[in-house]
């Protein structure tokens, strides 16, 4: 995995973006009530103040939870949420170190459908089914992953130049595009309530 994301619209957090498996999984997983791109800048700060050029599941599973939670916090905090994100993030690398020996690119390493992926990715702590074809439709647009029927199990997101999330995003337009659908998408949930549907 090496490629160029455009998603914390930073290049040195895009680019950890793209080498990193981990941070990818890391920035998806941070990216629910915040901006995008704050979320996706994640994962960059975090190994940042650890001290290192890219996150290590080993390290962050095994790291004092009171201490991890103090790295999020600090200002400008990785999300507005640090305590509850940084247990997140510890969950996830706990369960990457169990069942994939803390790599998280086994996640999509040898899968041979979209299904299959698809399933794996929901059994990550903290990613639901919204979060996981999310996922999926990035890697597959975007990183190059691509098993049988990976449109199909992305569901909406991995239909091409749809711009309904991060995996369409490959700079400031699409940025935009992706912006003024979730909007879109706001307004209607709130004149549905508005109108008692």
């Amino acid at each position: 995995m090496n490629v160029t994301l455009h998603l914390a619209q930073d290049p040195e957090a895009d680019e950890l973006l793209g080498r990193s498996p981990l941070a990818a999984l890391v920035g998806m997983l941070l990216d629910q009530q915040v901006p995008m791109e704050w979320a996706f800048q994640g994962p960059a700060t975090i190994a940042q103040r650890l001290g290192a050029d890219d996150l290590d599941a080993y390290v962050i599973a095994g790291y004092d939870p009171e201490a991890f939670t103090a790295l999020l916090s600090q200002k400008p905090a990785v999300h507005r949420y640090p305590s509850s994100m940084a247990k997140r993030i510890q969950q996830l690398c706990q369960y990457l170190v169990e069942h994939y020996d803390g790599d998280a690119g086994a996640v999509w390493q040898g899968v041979v459908t979209g299904q299959e992926l698809l399933g794996r990715l929901r059994e990550l702590p903290g990613f639901g089914a919204q979060k996981a074809q999310i996922f999926l439709a990035l890697l597959g647009k975007q990183l190059g992953v691509r098993p049988e029927g990976w449109r199909e199990a992305a569901g909406a997101y991995g239909e091409p130049d749809a711009f309904r999330s991060v995996a369409d995003i490959t700079g400031p337009e699409s940025l935009a595009k992706v912006r003024a659908h979730k909007q879109q998408l706001k307004a209607a949930a709130k004149a549905a309530k508005a109108s008692g549907h």
